[in-house]
């Protein structure tokens, strides 16, 4: 993959900040590296980027506090975080902040690059791609753009919260699976990947409820409908 999309990369520990900084300029891409979270953000709000790469435990401002900032500036930038921790509460929050993915130490590069490659793709099919907008009840749904407006408020998503809401609509006939759901959005459907699809499909609940018509309903341990009625 050619190109030379710009990352934010914000990582505490030197070797590993090299190590990932010079795979992926290898590759191709621009990297900034930044060694804490002060930096980061400070970095992030002066410069435009494609994509943030942002470790969790980091001096001065860790990076769930770094995402929010960047979610204030840009809901559109894919977020990934990179973290030794293993617990769930901890992940959820991050999806909460704003991220789009996790990747758990240690990891492998390629597996890095791929995630990566993925997120780019899928902006760079945003950016050219069909400006279908769909009524969504009183809202108008515009994924090419991510936003969700209707009379009173617009809404700017996530790419992964436009991806859900997609689907959802695309499918609205019938009940979507929670894997096939988790396989088209995440490309996985493991447990920790259900629970972080519960965060988003609350968030969604959230953005739709000035309107009463619409509903995301929960077919317990089944899938989800999105029904207007």
């Amino acid at each position: 993959m050619t190109n030379s999309k710009k990352i934010l990369l914000v990582e505490d520990d030197p070797s590993l900040g090299f190590v990932i900084k010079d795979n992926l300029s290898i590759k191709g891409f621009d990297v900034t590296l930044c060694k804490d979270g002060e930096e980061g953000e400070n970095t992030f709000h002066n410069q435009s980027f494609d994509l943030c790469i942002l470790d969790v435990m980091l001096p001065k401002k860790d990076g769930f506090t770094i995402a929010k900032s960047i979610r204030q500036k840009d809901k559109r930038v894919p977020i990934l975080f990179l973290t030794a921790k293993s617990m769930m509460e901890d992940k959820l929050a991050g999806f909460q902040t704003g991220a789009d993915d996790y990747i758990t130490k240690p990891f492998s590069l390629d597996e890095l690059i791929c995630r990566i490659e993925v997120f780019l793709r899928r902006s760079q099919t945003k950016e050219t791609g069909s400006n279908n907008v769909y009524s969504v009840g009183g809202f108008s749904f515009d994924p090419s753009n991510l936003t969700l407006k209707n009379h009173t408020s617009e809404k700017t998503l996530t790419q992964k919260e436009a991806e859900v809401l997609k689907l959802l609509y695309q499918n609205r006939d019938r009940v979507l699976k929670r894997e096939e759901i988790l396989k088209e959005v995440w490309g996985d459907d493991d447990y920790f990947m259900g629970r972080s699809m519960d965060v988003f499909i609350s968030k969604l609940r959230k953005y739709l409820k000035d309107d009463p018509s619409i509903q995301i309903v929960n077919y317990h341990g089944v899938g989800f409908r999105l029904e207007v009625r």
